[in-house]
């Protein structure tokens, strides 16, 4: 990964939480942590 990629990449991780704090409340944070849990727990339910 070339640091250009990896810069645009940080700016654009960085710019979706700005914009998840200052227009959705962390609503979008929230959910796709719930979903990632449930997700987890879908496959440790296949070990």
């Amino acid at each position: 990964m070339t640091n250009t990629i990896s810069f645009w990449l940080g700016a654009l991780v960085l710019g979706f939480f700005a914009y998840d704090y200052f227009v959705m409340d962390w609503f979008m944070t929230v959910y796709l942590g719930r979903k990632l849990l449930e997700f987890i727990e879908y496959l440790a339910f296949w070990r």
